[in-house]
């Protein structure tokens, strides 16, 4: 499962904390969307800003390179950990015990 949550947070409290307190439709059409239900999907963790974008919501919300580019990785972090996390394979009892006895048998 892909994670937006470090964006979503930080695009919210710049968009709030930012001298226009721009709406969520405002700062839709600002980046050229026509439908003002872009920014409530970033705010709700629904999907991430493209790539394209980033320079321009950089811009009008005054966030840093480092802010937006921190956010990103954390999230592409947490993206690999669930997809990572989730592909592991539950080993039952009897399978431990072989996977253990044959590590046994491979290190001697």
């Amino acid at each position: 499962m892909r994670s937006f949550i470090n964006i979503a947070k930080l695009i919210r409290s710049k968009r709030l904390g930012h001298p226009k307190r721009y709406s969520q439709s405002e700062l839709s059409h600002l980046l050229g969307y026509k439908n003002g239900q872009f920014i409530s999907n970033v705010e709700r963790a629904l999907c991430n800003i493209p790539l394209k974008m980033l320079p321009k919501v950089t811009d009008i919300l005054d966030i840093t390179k480092d802010e937006i580019k921190q956010a990103i990785l954390k999230d592409h972090a947490h993206t690999l950990d669930n997809y990572l996390n989730a592909d592991t394979p539950k080993l039952s009892p009897t399978a431990q015990q072989n996977s253990a006895e044959e590590s046994m048998v491979i290190g001697e």
